[in-house]
């Protein structure tokens, strides 16, 4: 297969500009934001599974969310699907996501107990180069002053 000049010069200048650091903090997002078939019912195992504690510690996290698609889909909020807010990128369109709150405050992993509720938001991150690194919310979408 042969590749034009062009199209392998601007393939290989992206891959030559991606920041190290950005790309280790895009992976961390998706470890710790990212389940297409997540529930609210495997909360704890998940969490657990994937090693996520807060940073720098083995306390577990107070809250955690999973946002219920793919990277394909998240990734494009940083483009046209999403909205400057601030520091942050607002999605255009609602998530299914679920929240996972800890139970028993102050435990160590591995013995964190989430409760998991399952919602829909949009959802408010920070990209860096294009690449969402930090998930901030989620945000209530209303229709007539009711959450839907």
């Amino acid at each position: 297969m042969k590749i034009p000049l062009a199209c392998f010069l601007l393939l290989f200048t992206q891959v030559l500009s991606q920041d190290p650091e950005v790309t280790e903090r895009y992976k961390k997002f998706i470890t710790q934001h990212i389940k297409a078939k997540m529930n609210e019912h495997i909360c704890d195992s998940e969490i657990q599974i994937r090693g996520i504690t807060q940073t720098n510690s083995n306390l577990c996290k107070p809250m955690n969310t999973f946002i219920q698609t793919t990277t394909k889909y998240v990734k494009a909020i940083c483009g046209q699907a999403g909205e400057p807010d601030g520091e942050m990128t607002l999605s255009l369109q609602p998530f299914p996501v679920v929240v996972c709150k800890l139970k028993n405050e102050g435990a160590r992993s591995p013995h964190c107990q989430y409760r998991g509720r399952a919602v829909t938001r949009r959802i408010a991150i920070r990209c860096e180069q294009g690449f969402p690194v930090h998930y901030d919310k989620g945000v209530v979408v209303l229709e007539n002053g009711v959450p839907v």
